[in-house]
């Protein structure tokens, strides 16, 4: 089922990322597994270990957006608080998972490992949800509503998404094109770039200066739109713009 444009947030959670200790991929990792769906990414909130705070960013987030995805926050220590702060959100309660208890216990005693209480934790859902296959560490992830909560390891959280991706609704493709000129200046291109971004409105352009030393700079021009036709008469346009300057600019779909 194809839908004009259906929208998507994320929502970090984590005392962790906050503190700079763990670097976040999530987001990437996410808004990458979307973007060929036609759901792009419109905001990115990280908030830290308060059930107050996520509750806070839940419900404002899932009320603005088609889709919500959480990660972190579903282990077994004392401080993985989403699956509780997701109920409270929803206003239900939460209680073990029969399949999640069964697979899980199945799966610590193929591993001949204890199913500790700390680990029974990661059973609980709110009550009505449905479970998002974890085919990593087995402990599942789970939708409640229009909220994806994932894992915040990221190589599960990108496991989790394989699962999630058939219950979606799709939307019109945004086709990307870059015109990467080695030199360019945006002060040189400034306002003839404005006047192509003025002039298409079905194409969103977006200019991005690279700095990695005096003989590799220069400036991506990044053009994106549902319409194929309108972004191929830009990327001409940008191209054009990049020779006036001197410079024969790279292009990359």
């Amino acid at each position: 089922m194809t839908s004009p444009r259906p929208t998507a947030a994320v929502l970090l959670i984590g005392d962790e990322l906050l503190s700079g200790r763990t670097r976040d991929i999530n987001l990437q990792q996410i808004a990458q597994y979307l973007e060929p769906l036609g759901i792009p990414v419109m905001e990115c909130r990280t908030v830290p270990d308060i059930q107050e705070e996520i509750v806070a960013a839940v419900n404002a987030l899932r009320a603005k957006y088609t889709y919500v995805f959480t990660t972190g926050g579903i282990g077994p220590t004392h401080d993985d608080i989403t699956a509780d702060a997701i109920a409270a959100a929803f206003g239900v309660g939460i209680s073990e998972h029969p399949d999640a208890l069964r697979e899980m216990a199945a799966r610590y005693a193929a591993m001949n490992t204890e199913f500790t209480a700390p680990r029974r934790r990661m059973a609980r859902v709110p009550d009505g949800a449905s479970l998002v296959a974890n085919p990593v560490s087995g402990a599942p992830g789970f939708q409640t509503g229009n909220v994806f909560t994932l894992a915040g390891v990221p190589q599960i959280a990108r496991a989790m998404l394989e699962d999630i991706g058939p219950r979606l609704q799709t939307g019109a493709v945004v086709h990307k094109v870059t015109v990467k000129g080695k030199g360019l200046r945006e002060g040189d291109l400034a306002i003839r770039l404005g006047e192509i971004d003025a002039a298409a409105p079905a194409v969103s352009v977006g200019s991005y200066p690279w700095y990695l030393g005096p003989d590799n700079n220069g400036v991506s021009l990044v053009a994106r739109s549902v319409d194929a036709a309108a972004l191929e008469a830009v990327r001409l346009q940008l191209v054009a713009l990049s020779e006036s300057l001197g410079i024969k600019p790279e292009i990359e779909a």
